[in-house]
């Protein structure tokens, strides 16, 4: 054994060596041990005084790896008294006379352990463990009282099921260890423990409070390392806090706000610490930006000014203006921190706040002979447009006018900043900004893309052309659309000079790119520019094929495509099969593009747009670009669980993020590829909706590779693309016939229940629940033939609406919060918003459900009937009460047990409506003491959703109800006339309600009109058409008009009769009210003809 043991820490040795190969033989040697073994020899490692002090830290290092990756591998299987030893033999190991840097690796390692000692409901398996804890951390030697703190930082949640009985004890462990007579080592470690057990807890405000007498302590410790600036972990734990739970801060909040000031006004002070400073501060204003409001006004006033000089910190750089390569290598430097720390200022504490501010420094800085000062001031109006959108609108002429004057400034980077600045408002006040000042912007941009002298100057003005011409109105950018090309065709044609002699490419990669802009937003008008840019791009992706011009040909990729997308498959046509074969070669010669490849994502988004233009034609390339495709989206992100040491080697590269799990883990997932592998995931959503049964063939590969990506949570847009393909690919594959579709749909539903259930995000969820909607329709009555997956649904649902109703009652609270103000009600109306539409998701899958089982839906709907009545109730909000009789709505209309509707679609056999009233009408009935009178008082409300949601309820009533319903018809009458009658009952807010209203009325008058005198109400209804805007209501009101027209009804047979039918006809034709394929279009035509014969006929005789 002792020789096992020596070999060990040869081996242990050789794991440190600098050479690559021998240290590689050493890790496999290592990997092989049997973990059991490898255990017993790394605690003698550690143990071993007599070995060298690295090599114990690699062994603890090396066990703390094994308790965290392979503990319930190996841990269970050892006999009970080995697992006491090995438990015993860590915890003599700590007190043992140790160097305080191989203590702390040994306390990982026991914390470690005990973390695992912890089971599912809480209880610590290891209570010796706790004994020996609180034993260090009363300890008088302070190196171990230290490293009894720092195993509670490791595990604050040791104490399991018993926390609650010992919280006194806990704060009193960590207020002993913050005090003045303790080490500044212990206080800052009291610090980081406290962190960690308050992060534990961020959601229970009640244990917060209980600790509140920790921080003042924790403060003071805090600002003694920011004034030594020696270890900045206090800090970062400060900025852990206000990330988290920010309201625990509140008390010490202007010590946090005055402490950090004066270190980011120190500029002799590290750039590190100013950084982290500013940090803490800004965080709070994101994260608690009522309370900053309402709390430090003045120290914000203090900071904006200081964060202004620090956006000046800008170095002089002689060749910066002519730099071919622009990555980001500034982000580290204080002016960059400076210009985020303001933007997101602006975002958290708003404009009426901020605005100020900033216009009291900006004006002046402009003026200053300094050029970094003015660079600064336009990088501020950059910064502060989207936080302070509200307040910046109403005074944009003055800062417009005032930054285009700098487009002309003597210093490059300034004119850099001008650029900017129109740039990010073109798109912060878009479409505003481009209506308001094009005239000015456009010329301006221009002069400045003759700055050949100043590439990257050239470049930025180029862009901010791509920022205004996305978001300008077509008959705008139409205007400026021949001197706009000729410049930029001027500009493309020396750029690619200066490529083919000097190798620059800067200015050229951005030129496409706004080239590919323009064409995206003029369309069609593009066409007469297209013969002479389309052969300079195809030569440019034929032969940039080198590594360095990676980046352009796919750029280029990216304009040819959106090119073709705006003149359209006419005009494109004659390059497609070229232009593909071109981007087929990328991938078919040679060896795979590698993940980090900037091409991978242009001709993924290439191949879509090309297959939108082509249609199913595009299916002949799909054998050649399904592989890259497939594989691009398949692409599974490299993760790792990293301890601090490790961590280290990788940090600062951007290509990977990091979330640190604990005192010593660290999770990261490398993000390169992931923006390709959603690119890759919207183009199959694209090739399923475009090409349907020529992409059948594909469908079962792509819902093996959709599906398992619905719980993707590295990235959103891909869980969305999965989710919004499935009804597609439900759709392509239905040549297949119907047992196959079942056996692709039991394959998904149970998958996609599951992922709506645990969705984190609310944007991410509702589109889940938009994707179940559509495939319920899709399939029918059956697809939930399994009792047990439609018990999930509506126990998802349930869940859903009970959520509704506690995010509700969240904002309430915060509104009687003491810091609530009108900037905080803001940030919750829009709140009320992303709820609102969630609910409405929510409603679109009970419709899905109820158009698909009809009444037999019933005996479930009522499992969440509960709801739908609070949903109803008079105090809950509009949207609350819209959506409820939006559902009610559907329940009457797809109540009848022998009803086949569809909302497009007029019935028009007399039988097939009398079996409707017959069986329509029984169906609905049982829920008329719940819905009626709330959806007649709605009528009334001032609210137009409610009102429209309503009246549509009462046509529907009108149509699918029996006479049973007939008083209630006749009691809406006159409510829906007043929603027609009201003065300003066509603006652009009312007009649904209206028409709703209207066809409402129609409906009416046609299938449940006993109760009303219909020939009096016919001759109002008539004064109401024409019906222009709903084409979902359009059809029943013209079938009306058309069947009192053939019918001869005595209101139409007035001599002005004809005349105002003509005039209504025509709005309505031209307003495209009715669709071509619908039956009533047809009736209508036939009418049009029938009154000119008429009018012919009259006039001649």
């Amino acid at each position: 054994m002792a020789g096992d043991q020596a070999q060990f820490y040869q081996l242990l040795n050789t794991l440190l060596s600098t050479d690559n190969d021998i240290r590689s033989q050493a890790e496999d040697a290592y990997n092989n041990i049997p973990t059991e073994t490898k255990v017993v020899h790394l605690v003698n490692s550690i143990q071993n005084a007599d070995i060298a002090e690295d090599v114990r830290q690699t062994a603890a290092v090396l066990l703390r790896r094994l308790f965290s990756a392979e503990f319930f591998e190996f841990f269970p299987k050892l006999p009970f008294e080995q697992q006491t030893v090995l438990r015993e033999q860590l915890l003599l190991t700590l007190q043992m006379d140790l160097s305080q840097y191989l203590r702390r690796k040994v306390c990982d390692v026991v914390s470690e352990l005990a973390r695992n000692h912890i089971d599912d409901d809480g209880n610590n398996q290891w209570p010796e463990f706790l004994q020996f804890m609180f034993t260090c951390a009363s300890a008088q030697d302070p190196n171990i009282k230290e490293a009894g703190i720092r195993m509670f930082t490791s595990v604050p949640g040791v104490f399991g099921n018993r926390q609650t009985e010992n919280l006194d004890v806990i704060k009193g462990m960590l207020i002993s260890a913050l005090q003045p007579n303790e080490s500044m080592a212990l206080r800052t470690q009291a610090v980081k423990a406290v962190g960690a057990f308050i992060l534990l807890h961020d959601k229970e405000p009640i244990i917060q409070k209980h600790f509140s007498d920790v921080l003042l302590p924790l403060m003071q410790v805090i600002v003694l390392s920011i004034e030594a600036a020696d270890d900045d972990s206090a800090l970062k734990v400060l900025i852990e806090l206000a990330e988290s739970t920010p309201k625990f801060l509140r008390p010490q909040l202007e010590t946090i706000f005055q402490v950090c000031i004066k270190v980011v006004g120190d500029k002799d002070a590290e750039d590190n610490w100013r950084q982290l400073a500013l940090e803490a501060m800004v965080t709070l204003c994101e994260t608690a930006p009522a309370m900053v409001r309402k709390q430090v006004p003045n120290a914000v006033s203090m900071l904006t000014p200081l964060v202004l000089e620090m956006m000046c910190e800008l170095d002089e750089e002689p060749d910066w203006t002519i730099q071919d390569n622009t990555a980001d290598d500034d982000n580290d430097q204080n002016y960059v921190a400076a210009e985020s720390a303001l933007d997101r200022m602006c975002c958290g504490l708003g404009g009426k706040i901020m605005l100020g501010l900033i216009v009291g420094q900006v004006p002046v800085m402009l003026q200053s002979e300094d050029w970094k000062r003015r660079h600064a001031a336009l990088m501020a109006v950059s910064s502060a447009g989207e936080g302070c959108h509200k307040q910046m609108e109403q005074m944009l002429d003055q800062v417009v006018t005032a930054v285009l004057n700098y487009l002309s400034d003597p210093h490059p980077r300034v004119r850099y900043a001008a650029c900017n600045a129109v740039g990010q408002m073109s798109t912060d006040f878009a479409p505003v900004f481009e209506k308001k000042f094009h005239s000015k912007v456009v010329p301006g941009l221009l002069m400045v893309l003759d700055d050949n002298a100043n590439p990257r100057v050239q470049a930025h003005a180029a862009a901010a052309l791509v920022n205004f011409s996305e978001d300008c109105p077509k008959p705008i950018l139409t205007l400026y659309l021949d001197p706009l090309m000729k410049k930029l065709e001027a500009v493309l044609t020396t750029k690619f000079k200066e490529l083919v002699e000097c190798g620059t490419k800067l200015v050229l990669e951005q030129i496409v790119t706004t080239i590919a802009s323009v064409a995206d937003t003029v369309e069609k008008d593009f066409v007469k520019y297209y013969d002479r840019l389309m052969p300079c791009l195809k030569y440019i992706i034929a032969n940039a094929t080198t590594d360095q011009l990676k980046m352009l040909r796919g750029k280029t990729i990216e304009c040819v495509s959106l090119i073709g997308l705006a003149v359209g498959e006419e005009k494109f046509m004659s390059d497609a099969s070229e232009v593909m074969d071109l981007l087929l070669k990328t991938h078919t010669e040679g060896e795979q593009l590698p993940a980090d490849d900037p091409q991978t994502s242009y001709l993924i988004s290439a191949w879509s747009r090309i297959c939108r233009i082509m249609g199913k034609k595009f299916s002949q390339y799909l054998p050649m670009v399904m592989e890259p495709v497939m594989r691009t989206a398949a692409m599974k992100p490299e993760v790792a669980l990293l301890d601090n040491e490790d961590l280290e080697t990788i940090e600062g590269d951007l290509d990977w993020h990091f979330v640190t799990l604990g005192e010593q883990q660290n999770f990261g997932i490398k993000t390169a590829g992931l923006e390709d592998k959603a690119s890759a995931c919207d183009m199959l959503v694209c090739y399923a909706r475009e090409l349907k049964e020529a992409f059948a063939e594909y469908a079962e590969d792509v819902v093996k590779l959709m599906v398992p990506m619905l719980k993707f949570y590295f990235h959103d847009n891909v869980r969305t693309a999965a989710a919004e393909s499935l009804p597609y690919l439900l759709e392509c594959a239905r040549i297949r016939g119907p047992q196959y579709i079942q056996g692709m749909w039991a394959y998904i539903v149970p998958e996609l229940l599951k992922a709506i259930d645990s969705e984190p995000e609310q944007e991410v969820q509702v589109e889940l629940l938009n994707s179940l909607a559509k495939c319920i329709e899709l399939l029918g009555m059956g697809c939930l033939s399994n009792n047990e997956m439609m018990a999930e649904v509506l126990r998802i649902l349930n869940k859903l609406l009970t959520e509704h109703f506690e995010r509700a009652t969240e904002r309430r609270q915060k509104r009687a919060d003491e810091d609530y103000d009108e900037v905080l009600e803001e940030q919750l109306a829009d709140e009320d918003n992303e709820d609102v539409y969630s609910l409405s998701r929510v409603a679109d899958v009970l419709h899905a459900l109820m158009s698909a089982y009809r009444d037999s839906f019933y005996p479930h709907f009522d499992t969440l009937l509960p709801h739908l009545v609070q949903l109803l109730a008079p105090n809950r909000p509009y949207s609350d009460r819209q959506w409820a009789i939006c559902i009610f709505d559907d329940i009457i209309e797809f109540g009848g047990k022998s009803f086949c509707h569809s909302r497009n679609k007029i019935v028009n056999s007399l039988y097939a409506l009398r079996q409707m009233l017959f069986t329509a009408g029984p169906a609905c009935v049982k829920y008329q003491d719940i819905f009626l009178e709330p959806m007649l008082n709605a009528l009334r409300e001032s609210e137009p959703e409610v009102r429209q949601a309503a009246a549509y309820g009462c046509g529907v009533l009108a149509q699918f109800g029996d006479v049973q319903f007939a008083a209630a018809c006749a009691r809406a009458v006159p409510l829906l006339a007043a929603i027609v009658a009201e003065p300003d009952a066509r603006s652009l807010e009312k007009i649904n309600a209206t028409e709703n209203a209207i066809s409402a009325v129609a409906k009416i008058i046609k299938y449940n009109h006993s109760q009303i005198n219909r020939d009096e109400i016919i001759t109002h209804w008539l004064t109401w058409l024409p019906v222009t805007e709903d084409t979902e209501e359009a059809p029943h009101v013209y079938a009306l008009l058309c069947e009192l027209a053939s019918s001869g009804h005595g209101a139409l047979s007035t001599p002005d009769a004809p005349q105002r039918v003509l005039a209504t006809l025509a709005e309505a034709f031209r307003a495209d009210a009715v669709p071509n394929d619908n039956p009533v279009y047809a009736q209508m035509v036939a009418l049009l003809r029938q009154i000119q014969v008429n009018i012919i006929v009259n006039c001649y005789y």
